[in-house]
């Protein structure tokens, strides 16, 4: 029973509330705290508007996790 439940999701960023948390919006309108990863601080931090994935669990949908992708 180990197995992780998550949905990857397309959101904009719509704007940022500091250096690891900002406010996402995904397409249907369902605004959510998408937040970024220790480990991806040094990937760069998303801009306003920019088009994004996040992972979330179908069990809280009011945040979730930046999915960086280096080749973006």
């Amino acid at each position: 029973m180990d197995k992780k439940e998550t949905n990857l999701l397309e959101a904009r960023i719509v704007s940022v509330i500091d250096k690891h948390a900002f406010d996402a919006e995904l397409r249907n309108g369902h605004r959510l705290v998408a937040f970024l990863r220790r480990d991806d601080f040094d990937k760069g931090h998303p801009q306003v508007g920019a088009t994004v994935t996040v992972e979330m669990s179908p069990f809280d949908m009011s945040k979730g996790r930046l999915v960086i992708d280096e080749e973006q």
